[in-house]
């Protein structure tokens, strides 16, 4: 620790909000209560409650109260209200940001601008212009059996459950409530038990942003209150972001009611580096990438597939991006590799490792500075030498761990890419533009990215294949989730 950040007043500080919002009223908890903990340090710090039952059937109750006055606004009305509620997270930035480091753990030389800046100024934004669209489509004359006319019009879905994960607790939520405010619909909130308070903190911000009372409402809670939820009567959409086993338990209990899901789960997202690559211009770039939040990201791209002809060069080349990955204080502006959220997923990653070895794989580069005494943190590692069913290549780690493959030649690489139960994203290192385009256009993903790609842009839409999800978030697609299709016909 630095002196710097020994003196930091945010490294402790955690939002005071301990109440629930519904129907526009701050109500405290009535439901069972859990410790937060702050995953650099172990300590806990903060006690929360989650919502009782009867408070969940409250906030699907007052979400469906307000729906009526909320769908009929226009669309200019509710992108005020939505750039209302930016402009004040924009001001309450100060705050999410040490909730955000305090409770995830993601080092604050990353969270200013992954976790809280593009989440608002960028995603928050989009979703307050969309609102604005007018969507409905004039399909013109039709003539059988007399003349008509149609158009096709998009109305809200109704009441949507936003479910969020832990990683990423401001930016998730958004993704979600910020297409569906915009579409039009109400929404319940819940959060990641294991990362609720930046979202109890949102509950406070929503009603100093103003937003009409029922329209948002946040609750917590654990297993209990997500399966009340997802599977409420009231519920007319369920939007999930997770693990995929998780997700399939969503998708079942959503299917009680036969109410539409949009999951966003998963990853084992590769990265192809073709034989024209320099890979001294690239390698370094790789590792940081995937070990970034601590390689807690569904998107991370941390299966690298490498043709032959560049492995040993491209092992070489990588090196020293282990040394710049520093371990540890997430308020230490030199660190850029944070802990894992809980000791049982630190556990979970390590086992990971410690079975690839077990069976023949080999720790290729890898971080070996000691790690901090406190804090559930795991060193950085490649892993090399397994074959392409083993588990470490096959399964999203959620941790600092990346494993590498040769490959032959290009149909080897997109086998190779498709070789796994995910479909989530994928990067293609290739100076051919032409052949690069015709790889993407192979590999089974819902985001390809060539040569590095760029930031998550919020009118693209983000979502996967196979197990890595339904539907999709962000752009239009994204706002196509909580929009029912309507078709008007009319003789003429």
């Amino acid at each position: 620790m630095t002196e710097t950040t020994a003196r930091n007043p945010l490294r402790d500080w955690v939002p005071e909000t301990r109440t629930l919002l519904i129907g526009g009223e701050m109500v405290p908890p009535r439901g069972e209560t859990w410790d937060v903990f702050n995953p650099a340090t172990e300590q806990v710090i903060a006690t929360v409650g989650g919502a009782s039952g009867e408070q969940v059937d409250a906030a699907v109750a007052a979400a469906r109260a307000a729906f009526p006055k909320w769908a009929a606004l226009s669309g200019e009305e509710r992108s005020r209200y939505i750039h209302r509620f930016a402009d004040v997270l924009e001001a309450a930035a100060d705050r999410l940001l040490p909730s955000i480091v305090n409770e995830v753990g993601t080092p604050v030389s990353l969270a200013q601008y992954l976790q809280v800046k593009m989440a608002v100024d960028e995603h928050l934004r989009w979703a307050a212009e969309a609102a604005k669209v007018d969507r409905t489509i004039h399909l013109g004359e039709y003539d059988k059996p007399h003349p008509t006319m149609s158009d096709v019009v998009h109305e809200p879905v109704g009441v949507v459950a936003a479910i969020t994960g832990y990683n990423y607790p401001l930016n998730l939520a958004i993704f979600k409530f910020g297409a569906a405010l915009a579409a039009g619909c109400t929404v319940v909130l819940l959060p990641s038990p294991r990362t609720p308070l930046t979202t109890l903190l949102l509950g406070e911000l929503i009603q100093e942003a103003g937003l009409p009372p029922g329209v948002m409402n946040v609750i917590v809670g654990g297993t209990d209150v997500g399966r009340r939820l997802s599977a409420h009567r009231g519920v007319d959409r369920v939007s999930f972001t997770g693990s995929d086993a998780v997700g399939a338990k969503i998708m079942e209990q959503a299917a009680q009611n036969l109410v539409g899901v949009t999951l966003e789960l998963g990853g084992k997202s590769p990265s192809l580096v073709m034989p024209d690559v320099d890979v001294q211009d690239i390698a370094v770039e790789m590792h940081l990438r995937w070990s970034r939040n601590g390689g807690q990201g569904c998107a991370a791209l941390a299966r690298l597939l490498v043709h032959e002809a560049k492995y040993d060069e491209f092992l070489e080349a990588g090196a020293s991006a282990f040394d710049q990955m520093i371990v540890g204080d997430p308020w230490d502006p030199a660190t850029n590799i944070g802990p894992m959220i809980r000791p049982d997923h630190q556990a979970r990653v390590r086992g990971f490792i410690d079975e690839a070895v077990a069976d023949g794989g080999k720790k290729l580069l890898e971080v070996t500075k000691p790690l901090p005494e406190k804090g559930w943190y795991v060193n950085p590692v490649l892993l090399g030498d397994l074959p392409p069913d083993a588990r470490a290549v096959q399964q999203e780690i959620f941790g600092p761990v990346a494993v590498i493959l040769p490959f032959k030649d290009t149909e080897d690489a997109i086998r190779l890419a498709n070789d796994t139960a995910y479909g989530l994203a994928a990067n293609v290192w290739c100076n051919d533009p032409v052949e690069a385009r015709r790889i993407a256009s192979q590999i089974r993903a819902g985001t390809v990215w060539i040569n590095g790609g760029g930031a998550m842009r919020a009118d693209a839409p983000f979502g996967g294949y196979g197990r890595s999800g339904v539907g999709r978030e962000l752009g239009e697609w994204g706002m196509r989730e909580y929009l029912e299709v309507k078709h008007i016909q009319w003789r003429l």
